[in-house]
């Protein structure tokens, strides 16, 4: 018995295939490309986000030697926005992905007339272009006749994962689940359904939003064509909701952080939706059995796409491997601070209009003092969210923080994130952490996998980063770090 998860990310797509004891068998991945049509602007052509995740989830499934699949789970990049024909399915413009920062006017305009509150209050969210909403307004308003078809219900928003499963259903099933529409500002975080309040604030027609369900529900039957039957879609969750089941955080006061494109990190309320002083985002982290669970989470736009950005942009390393002995030989005498707001500032700032800086450059300054400032980068600002979650949320202590993604590969990356929090890292055996959160939804629901408790029993550590930096210097450094944020905001 094997489960198939579709991992849909900012940047590839990927699929792997697991038993039901969440061992992998075989996994594919595809990247593809990103487009910049102005300054601040990302989109994704959604024929791409299709034809590279049935391409990959084909491959994963002919590289584990064609298995009976029995069940499929979903996770995506959350956020981003598809709007399509529900006839024809076909995309009315590109996706417009989570990074893109069109609609701050918009935005702006909101702010100034008051609204944040009442969306705070209702949704868990801040007014940021960062969300769905107002990404789904621009469409309506820019493409001809569209805001007239998706009121007489023509059109379908969804995000990602809705996206994916109108396709793999052949247009049978529009839907999503609690985690993904908890990102768009149109979810009423506590009721647990969309806000017919919050649809009029962003002008955007109830008539096009999918059907709610539980992370690990009845998404639908895909397509026989696409891989010789019928197979049940019985898991769905946004990518960093994934990865906290897959880190078995399912008591309150657990930490995870993903390092991807971007940084998330989730810390578990339990059954409290608590309200952040701190600009944190109240959060939906999943929904079992009708039963929310919910988090304060901090999202930090830039963090293995710094490393991204030393390969494509600077041209300084060829792959992201490098960084680990180029940053190894960098001058100890050189305290070089990057503040990669490439798009903006996340979390605890929001300041979508701030951009990058680089400060303490010497004449000697050179690719590894860049390599490691720039890893740097992404612990200082895991720190910024720790400490605004503690303050929020004091039960949250000084609790052992839980990694994955592609940067927790990187040793000196994640022995300077133990050193700047203060506190524990742990790297677990497994760092397919969102694939095998989305592929566990999927076997609970089937009745392959255990339930949480069994689950988090199984969860095994790789190794644990503990801090060896002495407070004081930690102390200067994190300070050194605020200061450079204050001059980025102050430009």
């Amino acid at each position: 018995m094997t489960i198939l998860a579709m991992d849909q990310g900012t940047t590839s797509s990927r699929a792997l295939i697991f038993t039901d004891d969440l061992r992998v068998l075989a996994r594919a991945q595809q990247e593809f490309a990103q487009h910049f049509p102005r300054s601040g602007w990302v989109e994704h052509e959604p024929d791409d986000i299709w034809t590279t995740s049935a391409a990959t989830a084909r491959g994963a499934i002919e590289q584990a030697d064609n298995p009976r699949i029995d069940a499929i789970g979903i996770t995506n990049q959350r956020e981003t926005v598809v709007i399509w024909d529900r006839r024809t399915g076909q995309p009315i413009h590109r996706a417009i992905v989570w990074q893109d920062r069109r609609s701050f006017e918009e935005i702006q305009r909101l702010k100034d007339e008051g609204a944040e509150d009442q969306v705070t209050a209702t949704t868990g969210l801040l007014l940021d272009p960062y969300f769905s909403a107002t990404k789904i307004a621009w469409i309506l308003d820019r493409v001809e006749g569209a805001r007239a078809r998706a009121e007489a219900g023509e059109l379908a928003f969804g995000t990602v994962d809705s996206f994916l499963i109108w396709k793999l259903t052949g247009g049978r099933s529009h839907v999503t689940d609690a985690t993904n529409a908890s990102r768009t500002l149109l979810y009423d975080i506590r009721k647990g359904d969309w806000s017919d309040e919050m649809c009029r604030l962003f002008g955007v027609p109830m008539a096009m939003l999918p059907q709610i369900r539980d992370s690990a529900d009845e998404f639908g039957m895909t397509r026989a064509d696409l891989f010789g039957r019928e197979i049940p879609i019985l898991g769905v969750a946004g990518d960093q909701h994934a990865a906290t089941v897959g880190q078995a955080c399912f008591e309150p006061g657990m930490m995870k952080s993903t390092y991807g494109t971007g940084c998330f990190a989730l810390l578990n309320t339990g059954d409290q939706a608590v309200r952040s002083d701190n600009r944190l985002l109240t959060t939906v982290a999943y929904r079992l059995d009708g039963q929310t669970t919910y988090a304060l989470e901090g999202s930090i736009f830039i963090a293995g796409a710094v490393v991204q950005w030393l390969r494509d942009g600077l041209k300084i390393i060829r792959e992201a491997a490098e960084t680990q002995p180029l940053s190894a030989a960098a001058d100890d005498g050189q305290q070089i601070i990057m503040v990669p707001a490439f798009t903006g500032l996340g979390a605890p700032y929001w300041a979508p209009e701030a951009r990058g800086a680089i400060f303490g450059l010497t004449r000697n300054t050179g690719p590894a003092e860049f390599a490691r400032a720039a890893l740097e980068s992404v612990g200082f600002q895991t720190r910024d969210l720790l400490e605004a979650m503690r303050a929020d949320w004091p039960q949250a202590g000084d609790a052992v923080l839980r990694v994955d993604g592609g940067m927790t590969a990187s040793e000196p990356a994640m022995q300077f994130l133990a050193d700047i929090i203060g506190a524990p890292v742990d790297r677990p055996e497994n760092t397919e952490t969102t694939a095998q959160g989305a592929a566990w939804l999927a076997g609970y629901r089937a009745g392959l996998c255990p339930g949480p408790a069994e689950y988090a029993k199984a969860w095994r550590l790789e190794r644990r980063f503990k801090p060896a930096m002495d407070e004081a210097t930690r102390d200067r450094r994190y300070s050194a770090w605020r200061r450079a944020v204050q001059a980025v905001l102050a430009v």
